[in-house]
């Protein structure tokens, strides 16, 4: 065993070419072989030489997983850092690259692990990429090029089929991308193809026909048409999963593709990403299936800072806890409680110790504070959680609980998101959030802080958000009701507000904005909002949207909107708040016009 350098007593630096572990070859069961061998040291690091290792699943280590808001499965692994104490993976500048359905990393049970200076990539990407080269809107058909090395597809039935590693995927979701700008073509839900009722045929060589139903028109020529696949098998390997883990540092990954998100983190405490990339590679438009970071269930800190996420399928960072049912109350302080997302089952909601909150599912809002004496777990979806106290008279209709021990700190700093999917940001944490000098620049809203108890049941309402001196390029370029700031709980028709406001302490100072749209902020039951020396400047990349209020109040109270100014628009833009807003001062905003009160979304129901 060779050793290149120690920094600490029995600290020890591997050079993982000593164990047959080279460049341009499957080393999937030698670097499982050699992580089982250091099992039960402490301060190790396994460093690659430089190059491009190969995994493939068929020699890799399998175990079943249950992953958070991905696909619970038996998963082939290439590094299972499992149960480990001060533990480094140091690729040494090398790209790690994968074959079929891998996960490539796995923390669990591990305390101090570091992963640094590599990249990850699929030789065959999860997702298709296909040019439209012919449109027929009233034929409702397209023709998309098939490269057949990158994207192999195949047609049966009258259906096509997208060939994988040793699998075949049925046409599924879907997105238009502009080759131009690298990212979804503005107003790309138009382009939506319903693959449902699809027919496909060949229309020449590498060429097939689609004919489908679009939801307004075909994806124009010169777009290209991205197909990223079915539930449940579309997010079955994320590039790195940590669980019960505490004291992660992430330093100058970079992430070009993944089966899921490129990483995704539950029940950890202090996570530090510095340098991290997602981003697609330079043959491709698209990198992840999904978030380019997750984070459910986290305690201590998370840290993102010098880092770059484009081209994700889905939001740049997701941090919140989660709503799990209430099914029935057993007597004894114990309560059945259901995971209540599909895609969360397996999560470990609670241990001995955490602080939880008992809640109506009608108002999402907390009803009594209490402690968690023990979880049984019955099975993925079901655990039984006794507590320390109950109120002497449960409310009547549906119930939840909520973890507040396990709720992060965020610090989120020079960071630029941009050209991806969806979200830039989504925030519920009950933890201090300061986002700062990053820029920021979605397809749908900038910053979405939410909590809904009812669709993705992502809990944490929040108290203290500071989101200052960042930049905001064209958020919203989706083209319908984005905003910079968008921050109201996501309330079904069978839901209500409650007496008293959702979110607690925002504040939105000192960012620019480059907006198409005039849009600012949008704010639903908060309670204390600062909306303060923003500049908005009016941007011509996108064709002018004027449909919706610049900033927009929904049973909100004590809001402060103050030297906020509009350059460069051919006209004011508005401040609208409703009549349940209360206790609202608007001074010297220069640009903006404050209007009559309006008639509240939603009416409040206090019983």
């Amino acid at each position: 065993m060779a050793v290149l350098c120690t920094q600490f007593v029995n600290a020890e630096t591997i050079n993982v070419a000593d164990h047959g572990i080279l460049p341009g070859q499957d080393v999937s069961l030698e670097v499982n072989q050699l992580i089982e061998s250091v099992k039960g040291q402490s301060d190790i690091t396994l460093h690659f030489p430089k190059g491009q290792y190969e995994f493939y699943p068929e020699k890799a280590v399998e175990m079943y997983r249950a992953v958070t808001n991905h696909d619970n499965s038996l998963k082939r692994i290439a590094f299972p850092l499992i149960g480990f104490k001060n533990i480094t993976i140091d690729g040494g500048g090398s790209m790690f690259m994968f074959h079929g359905r891998i996960s490539p990393i796995v923390v669990d049970n591990t305390e101090g692990v570091t992963l640094k200076n590599f990249s990850i990539d699929w030789e065959r990407s999860f997702h298709d990429e296909l040019p439209v080269v012919e449109s027929n809107k009233k034929e409702s058909y397209i023709v998309v090029e098939v490269d057949p090395v990158k994207y192999p597809h195949s047609i049966s039935g009258g259906k096509m089929f997208s060939e994988k590693y040793n699998w075949q995927d049925k046409m599924g979701s879907n997105i238009v991308f502009d080759p131009e700008t690298r990212a979804p073509i503005y107003n790309t839900k138009d382009y939506s193809v319903n693959f449902k009722s699809h027919t496909a045929s060949l229309a020449g060589k590498n060429r097939i026909k689609i004919a489908a139903k679009f939801k307004a028109s075909p994806p124009p020529v010169g777009s290209v048409l991205i197909s990223y696949g079915t539930h449940p098998t579309s997010r079955l390997c994320p590039a790195i999963h940590t669980a019960s883990s505490k004291d992660i540092k992430i330093e100058q990954v970079t992430v070009y593709n993944a089966g899921g998100m490129a990483l995704i983190a539950e029940r950890c405490e202090n996570i530090h990403l510095d340098g991290m990339t997602v981003s697609s590679n330079d043959e491709r438009l698209v990198a992840t299936r999904a978030d380019a970071t997750h984070f459910l269930g986290c305690k201590g800190e998370i840290r993102v800072e010098n880092s770059l996420f484009q081209h994700m399928l889905d939001d740049a960072i997701n941090v919140h806890g989660a709503y799990v049912k209430i099914n029935e109350y057993l007597g004894d302080n114990r309560f059945l409680c259901e995971i209540s997302h599909f895609q969360q089952t397996g999560l470990i909601f609670a241990e001995p110790g955490d602080k939880v909150a008992l809640l109506s599912r009608k108002t999402i809002l907390p009803f009594f504070e209490t402690s968690v004496t023990q979880a049984e777990i019955i099975n993925e979806n079901l655990v039984v959680v006794t507590v320390a106290e109950t109120p002497k008279n449960l409310p009547e209709g549906p119930l939840s609980i909520e973890n507040l021990t396990w709720n992060p700190d965020l610090v989120f700093k020079n960071n630029t998101i941009r050209e991806n999917r969806a979200r830039g940001m989504l925030i519920t944490t009950k933890g201090s959030v300061l986002v700062e000098d990053n820029t920021i620049s979605p397809q749908m809203h900038g910053i979405l802080i939410e909590g809904d108890n009812n669709k993705w049941y992502e809990s944490g309402a929040v108290e203290n958000v500071v989101i200052r001196n960042n930049t905001f390029e064209n958020p919203g370029f989706e083209g319908s009701e984005n905003y910079p700031l968008y921050a109201a709980p996501l309330l079904t028709s069978e839901q209500h507000f409650g007496e008293g406001r959702y979110h607690r302490n925002i504040e939105f100072t000192g960012n620019t904005i480059k907006s198409f749209n005039g849009h600012l902020a949008y704010a639903c039951s908060v309670d204390g909002l600062k909306i303060e020396d923003n500049t908005i400047e009016f941007s011509t990349d996108y064709p002018k949207i004027e449909d919706y209020p610049s900033i927009d109040l929904d049973y909100c109270e004590n809001v402060t909107i103050r030297n906020n100014k509009s350059v460069g628009f051919d006209r004011e833009l508005y401040i609208e708040q409703a009549s349940d807003t209360s206790n609202v001062k608007i001074t010297k905003n220069p640009g903006f016009k404050a209007l009559e009160e309006r008639t509240p979304a939603l009416s409040v129901v206090t019983k």
